[in-house]
């Protein structure tokens, strides 16, 4: 029997195992900082799949490996998700957990519980049949994703001391290859008027009157940013306006706002930054770079600037032309080569350490943060072929 015949059979054997198995994710819920029940029950799924070592690292991130050879793929799945909102927009538990109609149902299924899910019956297909290359793969159940792109892997890069040679992320892909998508950043703009009484305006200087002028400023930088053929326009949107003042009948002395960038193929955050400073020039604004730093839910505390790099990898590169094989070899058809449209950690680990990433994921990424998420339960069956054939071809 051909590789991918023998583990696109194993694949579905364990069609049940691989849902049973997301649906006990889900069933932990598991804010960001707040992932010690969902990390601990994705330990238990990798040591009782035979993995060769398991441990969780410092910050919290759930670390299983197989094989021991000088190649080193890793496969990375952040096991946070955001809340669950308004609760009479979902039409079942969120957090049940169910399997039913061919779909694992609730919270996390497409973002991102399915893809580790899909990749533990992976690594039980590989100890089945074993590994026939030179390779060492790390299962990465990753944490605070959800707060912050990337910082768990800068902890993997710079603490764990942990490099591949190449990462399948495997966010939601509606089953296509993903090589990019735009990176982003949190900018902040703070404004410093003079109060007065609000009887006299004229003897102030209104914070919030400067705020707007540059709000309107920034609408219009929107329109005129650049485009790339494949990752499409940058972006910029006031996402929160704040201001400050003595008292409700005073001029108001400070004003704020909070710009969610997006950045397109071309941009870094030193343009980003210089667009914004030119518009608020003369009007006392301070433009600054957002940081984070939070504790774990193991009590590490761990941060870095709220800069995501944008990435891309061209479809000739080896490490997608791979994933096309796989998928070629695996379900007899050529898959869709796109991009994500929001971010992932592939801006930490392409953005800005340049290891190669390839996206594949099962679900559909506009059930993300979304009410009634569920994911096809075929889709965790290919997934997790897909990662097994991958494993075994790179």
């Amino acid at each position: 029997m051909e590789l991918a015949d023998s583990i696109y059979e194993c694949a579905q054997k364990y069609t049940n195992y691989t849902a049973n198995n997301l649906s006990k994710l889900i069933q932990n819920k598991s804010l960001s900082t707040k992932e010690k029940d969902v990390a601990n029950e994705l330990q238990r799924m990798m040591e009782e799949a035979g993995f060769d070592e398991v441990k969780i690292d410092g910050l919290g991130n759930v670390i299983g490996r197989i094989g021991k050879g000088k190649k080193i793929i890793a496969l990375d799945g952040h096991i946070d998700t955001v809340d669950l909102g308004n609760r009479e927009n979902w039409s079942f538990d969120p957090l049940a957990g169910e399997v039913k109609d061919g779909f694992v149902h609730g919270r996390g299924s497409v973002d991102q519980k399915g893809g580790p899910a899909a990749f533990v019956t992976a690594g039980k297909i590989l100890k089945e049949i074993g590994l026939k290359n030179n390779v060492t793969i790390y299962f990465i159940g990753s944490v605070m994703e959800e707060d912050c792109d990337g910082l768990c892997w800068k902890y993997i890069l710079e603490e764990d001391k942990i490099r591949p040679d190449c990462v399948i992320v495997t966010e939601p892909t509606n089953l296509n290859i993903y090589r990019g998508h735009r990176g982003r950043m949190e900018i902040e703009v703070s404004f410093f008027g003079v109060s007065a009484h609000g009887s006299a305006p004229e003897r102030g200087k209104n914070a919030i009157y400067m705020a707007s002028k540059a709000a309107l400023e920034i609408e219009k930088l929107n329109e005129r940013l650049d485009s790339d053929p494949f990752l499409g326009k940058g972006s910029v949107t006031v996402s929160e306006f704040v201001s400050s003042s003595p008292s409700l009948c005073a001029v108001a002395d400070f004003a704020k706002l909070h710009l969610d960038r997006r950045l397109t193929w071309g941009e870094d955050k030193a343009l980003a930054v210089r667009q914004v400073e030119e518009i608020v020039k003369g009007l006392d604004g301070k433009v600054e770079i957002l940081n984070y730093k939070e504790k774990g839910y193991t009590g590490k505390e761990y941060g870095m600037e709220k800069y995501y790099p944008t990435w891309k990898l061209e479809e000739s590169h080896p490490v997608i032309q791979t994933g096309i094989a796989s998928y070629k070899a695996l379900f007899n058809s050529a898959p869709v080569v796109d991009k994500w449209t929001f971010s992932t950690n592939g801006v930490m680990i392409n953005g800005q350490y340049k290891i190669p990433v390839i996206g594949f994921g099962p679900g559909n990424e506009v059930l993300a943060h979304a009410p009634n998420e569920k994911v096809p339960v075929d889709h965790l069956v290919k997934a997790s072929a897909f990662y097994a054939h991958f494993c075994s071809t790179y």
